[in-house]
């Protein structure tokens, strides 16, 4: 049985992807993986065969996307999977067209945030083509007739829905990634200058915009905090910040900026606030999850993925997104109310501990994999 991963980037099927990547090979998979990174040798390390996909995320050249297509076509077509999982946007079209000509058995489909040009209100006449023609690929590939579609949030299923090809034994909903609770432990939070953190790619749909300029509000207001940042620009997105902004909010002493780190749960134990203001279209940000676990409250907004990801006034708070006066105000809030704040971090544990656990996402995984290979074998 060959199971092959299409993934935009390496980095993202090994955060999001890979435990249940594992799993599927431990149960007899021929697991492969293809993706956008030119990385083998970590992927290839635990006993899967990795594929490098030559793709531009975000680009729109003809010549660059036929020879993202026809690469995956020959791929798709000499390999022969009986089960094929396509994640992120491109993937799922380009995949999802392959596997439809090709008549590939099973599909596996995973909505991981419809992005920003689904929750867009944009009136440029490009951004209205752009999804027409991204539905109308979506109506086609969905009608495969061996298919799973797995949603991280309500928004994204309804949205979907809309286009009326899906029946309701076809799509699951499933919260999140997941996580490895022990990687996540619970502490206490540090004494000190309260930290407040922002941890995501540095694109502005993510509320890096609004995450400094509340910087800039409360220390008006004269509340002493220290607002660290931490992920990189992501050069393939036409909307990431640049790296001279990032210095000047730096020279401003906005923020205190950490690149990308991989100790994510130190430094969440050595925050006391987690915010993400994202107006992005996210599935189920695992950002939230891991602040979650380590139980941290949360400041985000009331926006898909990120309002699923939080119990509202109990676990974190919503703010409207593009607000960067009601980011502030929620954040000057758990700063004065302390033990709200704190008995807030203890809810998210709970949440985490009862919602989040990778175990689960695997299993919920491994479960529909088994129903679409038992139809091709019936």
């Amino acid at each position: 049985m060959i199971l092959l991963f299409v993934v935009n980037r390496n980095e993202f099927f090994l955060s999001h992807r890979l435990p249940i990547a594992i799993a599927a090979r431990d149960e007899g998979y021929d697991v492969h993986v293809v993706t956008g990174s030119d990385d083998s040798h970590t992927i290839n390390s635990f006993g899967l065969v990795h594929h490098f996909l030559p793709i531009s995320r975000s680009g729109l050249n003809p010549w660059l996307e036929l020879k993202t297509f026809l690469f995956l076509w020959s791929l798709i077509r000499n390999l022969k999977p009986d089960l094929l999982h396509l994640v992120t946007i491109k993937p799922v079209i380009y995949g999802g067209l392959i596997a439809r000509l090709n008549r590939v058995p099973s599909l596996v489909i995973a909505i991981s945030g419809l992005g920003s040009i689904f929750v867009s209100n944009s009136q440029m006449r490009i951004a209205r083509w752009i999804r027409l023609g991204i539905e109308f690929i979506f109506k086609v590939v969905l009608r495969h007739p061996n298919l799973k579609v797995i949603f991280q949030n309500n928004n994204d299923k309804e949205t979907i829905n809309s286009l009326r090809t899906l029946d309701s034994t076809q799509s699951v909903l499933i919260s999140g990634s997941g996580i490895l609770l022990e990687d996540y432990p619970f502490r206490p939070e540090p004494n000190g200058i309260p930290v407040i953190t922002f941890a995501s790619r540095l694109l502005k749909e993510k509320g890096v915009n609004e995450f400094v300029e509340a910087s800039r509000i409360l220390k008006n207001r004269g509340i002493n905090l220290r607002f660290w940042l931490l992920g990189l620009p992501d050069y393939g997105n036409p909307s990431s910040v640049q790296k001279f902004d990032v210095d000047l909010w730096q020279k401003a002493g906005l923020i205190e900026y950490f690149g990308f780190r991989a100790d994510i749960s130190n430094i969440f134990a050595s925050s006391n606030i987690i915010v993400l203001p994202s107006y992005y279209g996210e599935g189920l940000p695992k950002v939230l999850i891991e602040a979650a676990a380590c139980g941290r409250a949360v400041v985000t907004t009331d926006s898909p993925g990120c309002r699923e990801a939080i119990l509202p006034n109990v676990s974190g708070i919503l703010v409207p997104i593009k607000d960067a006066i009601s980011l502030a105000d929620a954040i000057e809030y758990l700063i004065v109310n302390q033990d709200l704040r704190q008995v807030m971090g203890k809810a998210g544990r709970h949440l985490a501990e009862k919602k989040f656990r990778i175990e689960n996402v695997v299993e919920l995984h491994l479960k529909i994999y088994s129903e679409l290979m038992k139809r091709i074998k019936s």
